[in-house]
């Protein structure tokens, strides 16, 4: 058994529906399993020391909810518990009924951890954010092109004409990664994923680098500035010449799963492919 759970922050998108009633309904099982303190925000007003003092989070909503919490829970150390209130949910794992059924055991340790890799995206000299799916660098203006020039502990990769440049970690392959064409990658590996988006070169593709490296991203571009965009949620805008530069986070994001818990079969669930010719017969 795992450590249990006794002081909990809820992170609740009230825009989904059921999700404050199914709040008020984890709390109270939380209360009778023996926790101890217990707090709920919206996701639109997290302070910044929501967090502290905290062992778990749990999150309710979809991915992007839980997109929102990992700045704050990775600052305290401590594990998202992801309850899917939304769509796809790669990320928030327990369903609604799940939640409900096995949130008591959970909470007095029945549980495992997955560590997620973060990359960390520095944008100035003391501007630093961190990303648990993806950074996103593209014109400041959607409709026009960027000219990037991309390098990896100090040596020229490429320069890419395009829509911009997704950096990926594992966990948000199948996000805007994937999307954007590139490939699936297994969260326990150790690499990021670099996809240009439309790139005006089709030999373009998406290049995998070694989790040591650190990348710089030069802006080519005449009179323009960047957006860099953390998880989609968190913008900065960068001036012409200034560089980028992102690598892996010496932190990790925890994630609390169900022992059980099988990337593949979300994959199948998620991705609706096929679950094979045993499950079948």
């Amino acid at each position: 058994m795992m450590h249990p759970f006794r002081k909990l922050a809820f992170v609740v998108n009230s825009e989904k529906p059921g999700a404050p009633e199914l709040a008020q309904e984890l709390m109270e099982i939380a209360r009778q399993a023996g926790a101890r303190k217990l707090k709920v925000s919206s996701d639109r007003d997290l302070p910044r020391s929501f967090f502290k003092g905290c062992d778990a989070c749990c999150v309710i909503g979809g991915d992007g909810t839980l997109l929102g919490a990992v700045r704050g829970a990775t600052r305290e150390n401590i594990p998202i518990i992801g309850v899917n209130q939304g769509s796809l949910g790669f990320l928030t794992t327990f369903s609604a009924d799940e939640a409900r059924a096995q949130f008591a055991a959970l909470l007095n340790g029945d549980y495992r951890l997955a560590h997620r890799t973060l990359l960390e995206c520095k944008t100035g000299p003391h501007a630093r954010d961190v990303a648990l799916n993806d950074v996103l660098i593209k014109n400041e203006t959607n409709s026009r092109l960027v000219r990037l020039e991309v390098f990896a502990n100090g040596k020229l990769v490429t320069d890419y004409y395009c829509d911009g440049v997704i950096f990926s970690t594992p966990t948000g392959s199948t996000a805007y990664n994937l999307a954007a064409g590139g490939p699936i990658i297994h969260p326990t590996a150790g690499v990021i994923a670099m996809t240009p988006i439309c790139p005006h070169t089709l030999s373009n593709r998406t290049i995998i680098f070694r989790d040591n490296v650190k990348l710089t991203v030069f802006n080519r571009s005449d009179d323009s500035r960047l957006l860099v965009a953390m998880d989609g949620q968190r913008n900065s805008i960068m001036s012409e010449g200034s560089p980028i530069e992102i690598t892996v986070s010496p932190r990790t994001l925890a994630l609390a799963q169900r022992r059980d818990y099988s990337h593949f079969e979300v994959m199948r669930a998620k991705l609706k492919w096929s679950g094979g010719f045993l499950d079948k017969k």
